[in-house]
Order: structure tokens, then C-alpha cells, then sequence
């Protein structure tokens, strides 16, 4: 009956670490996804804000190179 007993604690011992270590990876994995998300967003940003640089009537890569062009055989 003692033995019984033993065995059960132990097992219930091993279903409670097993399980805290689940929850420890699940907040590690949490805290990685709300970095990764912060920094997709980020990036989205900052996409964003050079979209809007090469889409501008007033930037014209062709011209610059042009520009470039003359300066260099003048």
C-alpha cells in the first residue's frame, strides 16, 4: 500500500514539472512573437515610407542617373 502511495506522489511530481515547463515555453514563445510582431510592423513602416519616396512625381531615378551621366563625361 506504501508503495502505491510512493509511486502516485512521484507521478504526480513529474505531471507538475512537465507541465511548468510547458508554461514557461508558451510566455517564451509569447514574448518572441510580440517582439517579431513589433518588428514586422517596423518594417511595414518603414516600407511604407519608401514607397512613398519612389512613388513621388519629384523623385525621378532616371534623371538623377542622367544627371550623373553628364557630370561624369564633363
Amino acid at each position: 500500500m506504501t508503495a502505491i502511495a510512493i509511486v502516485a506522489i512521484i507521478g504526480w511530481v513529474i505531471v507538475t514539472i512537465v507541465e511548468s515547463r510547458k508554461d514557461k515555453n508558451k510566455g517564451m514563445a509569447k514574448k518572441d512573437r510580440a517582439a517579431l510582431e513589433a518588428e514586422i510592423a517596423t518594417l511595414k513602416d518603414r516600407v511604407a515610407t519608401l514607397e512613398k519616396i519612389v512613388t513621388d512625381d519629384g523623385y525621378d531615378l532616371k534623371k538623377q542617373f542622367a544627371d550623373l551621366e553628364k557630370d561624369k563625361v564633363a
